[in-house]
C-alpha cells in the first residue's frame, strides 16, 4: 500500500460499532486507542472485524493545540 499521508498508524481493530449508515472503529496503537467514524460500506469492503489488523491514517489541514 502506498499513501501520500505521513500519518499512518498501525494497530489492531478492538470494536467496530454500526449505526444507520455510519461504524465507528476503534484501533488499539499499541495501548492507545484511535476511533474512526466510516460508513457501514467502508466497513463491509475492507473487511473489517475484532482482532484484524489495520491502519489509523490520520489526514488533517488543520490542528489545534491547547493547555490549561
Amino acid at each position: 500500500m502506498k499513501i501520500s499521508a505521513r500519518n499512518v498508524l498501525k494497530g489492531k481493530v478492538v470494536e467496530v460499532t454500526k449505526g444507520a449508515t455510519t461504524a465507528h472503529v476503534r484501533i488499539d496503537i499499541g495501548g492507545t486507542v484511535v476511533t474512526a467514524s466510516i460508513t457501514n460500506a467502508s466497513v463491509d469492503d475492507l473487511k473489517l472485524e475484532v482482532g484484524k489488523q489495520a491502519y489509523a491514517v490520520v489526514k488533517a489541514s488543520d490542528v489545534m493545540v491547547a493547555v490549561d
